[in-house]
C-alpha cells in the first residue's frame, strides 16, 4: 500500500496565491520526508480559491526543492492543448529529473466556460478527440508514432532514454475505458464523485491492454482526508471544507477556504446540512487510527495499492499536521 498526495494549492480566506504556492512547496518537502510515494498538483483556471494554473511549471519548481518523491500533474487538462507540446513539456521534466515524473491527464475544463474558451481560442473545440490526444501524447513520449500517423517522423524533444509514467484521471467510467485501451494507469477521483468509482476501476482492470507503459493495471483512488489528534478536532477542522463545498454548489463567490469560526457560525439550511452529510461520503475525517482504518477499507473496496490524499484546511498548520499524523500512523501500522 502506498500513500500519495494531490495538492490543489488552496488559498485560505485572508491569504493569497503566492502564499498558497509557498505552502505547496513546503508540503512537498514535508510529505517527501514522511515517505509519501508521489505528489501531484492540479490545474485550475480563473480561480480565486486555488492557485495552481500550470502544473508543468509548478512541477519543475517542486522538483528543484525535493530529492526523490515522484512528481506529476493531477492533471493536465488535455483538450485545451496540443498533445505534442504536452509531451515535450514532460519529456523535458523527465530529462531534468529522470524516474520521478508522472504525466497525469484529464479532460475536465478546470474552470468556467469563459476560461475554456480563452484556452482553446482559435482551436476546434471537440472533447471527443480526447482519446486520440491520449494516444498522441503516448506516441510522442515514446518516439513511436504509427506509420500512418499524420505527423509520422516527428520527434518530441529532448530525445531521452526514459519515459514518464502516464496516468489518466477520471471521475467516471469514460476515462477508465480510455486508460484501459491505452495501457496507462488510472486514478479515480473519489473526492469529486463518491459514486461508481469501484465499478469504473473494476472495468478498467478487466479490459486493460498491456502496453510499453505498464504490463499490468495500475490504479489509485483520491479522496479528501482531514486527520487530527482526535475525531472531534478533525470534524471541527473539516467544517471549513464543508462550507467551501456548499458555497461552490450554491454558486457563491468565495475568497478562499473559510475559517473554522465562519464555518461553525454559518446559518446552514436543512437542505445544506443534508448536502454536507452527502459530501462527507467523499471525505475521511478523524483521528489517525480511524482515518487509517477507513483508508484501508477504501483501498480494499477499490482493490488498489495506492490512495491519494487531498487535504484542504483553512490553517496551513492543520494541513501539515494532518499529513504528519497520517504518515506516521501509516508507516507504523501498514508497512
Amino acid at each position: 500500500m502506498k500513500l500519495s498526495v494531490l495538492d490543489q494549492s488552496p488559498i485560505a480566506y485572508g491569504s493569497n496565491a503566492k502564499e498558497a504556492l509557498r505552502q505547496t512547496t513546503e508540503l512537498a518537502k514535508v510529505t517527501e520526508a514522511l515517505g509519501y510515494h508521489r505528489f501531484w498538483v492540479s490545474e485550475h483556471h480563473d480561480a480565486s480559491t486555488l492557485a495552481g494554473s500550470s502544473p508543468e511549471v509548478l512541477i519543475a519548481h517542486l522538483a528543484a526543492h525535493t530529492k526523490k518523491i515522484r512528481l506529476g500533474s493531477g492533471g493536465v487538462m488535455l483538450p485545451h492543448y496540443s498533445a505534442y507540446k504536452v509531451a515535450e513539456n514532460f519529456k523535458l521534466l523527465e530529462a531534468l529529473h529522470p524516474g520521478r515524473i508522472d504525466v497525469g491527464l484529464g479532460r475536465a475544463p478546470g474552470g468556467m466556460p469563459i476560461a475554456k474558451m480563452a484556452l482553446q481560442e482559435g482551436k476546434e473545440q471537440n472533447i471527443h478527440k480526447y482519446p486520440l490526444q491520449v494516444k498522441d501524447v503516448i506516441g510522442y513520449l515514446q518516439d513511436d508514432l504509427p506509420t500512418d500517423h499524420r505527423f509520422h517522423g516527428l520527434k518530441a524533444t529532448p530525445l531521452i532514454d526514459t519515459v514518464p509514467d502516464v496516468w489518466l484521471l477520471g471521475s467516471s467510467g469514460g476515462s477508465a475505458n480510455v486508460a484501459a485501451e491505452n495501457g496507462t494507469g488510472f486514478a479515480f477521483a473519489h473526492f469529486i464523485n463518491g459514486e461508481g468509482g469501484v465499478q469504473a476501476v473494476e472495468s478498467y482492470r478487466e479490459t486493460f491492454q498491456p502496453s510499453a507503459l505498464f504490463d499490468r493495471p495500475q490504479t489509485s483512488v483520491a479522496i479528501f482526508v482531514i486527520c487530527a489528534d482526535t475525531d472531534e478536532q478533525a470534524d471541527q477542522i473539516a467544517s471549513s471544507l464543508d462550507l467551501s463545498l456548499i458555497m461552490l454548489e450554491n454558486g457563491q463567490l468565495s475568497k478562499g477556504t473559510p475559517s473554522i469560526e465562519s464555518a461553525l457560525s454559518y446559518p446552514y439550511s436543512p437542505f445544506e446540512r443534508a448536502r454536507i452529510r452527502e459530501n462527507r461520503k467523499r471525505m475521511i475525517v478523524g483521528s489517525p487510527k480511524a482515518v487509517r482504518q477507513q483508508l484501508v477499507e477504501l483501498a480494499r473496496a477499490y482493490e488498489t495499492e495506492e490512495v491519494i490524499v487531498v487535504t484542504i484546511t483553512h490553517r496551513f498548520e492543520d494541513r501539515i499536521r494532518s499529513y504528519e499524523l497520517l504518515g506516521e500512523e501509516w508507516n507504523v501500522n501498514v508497512h
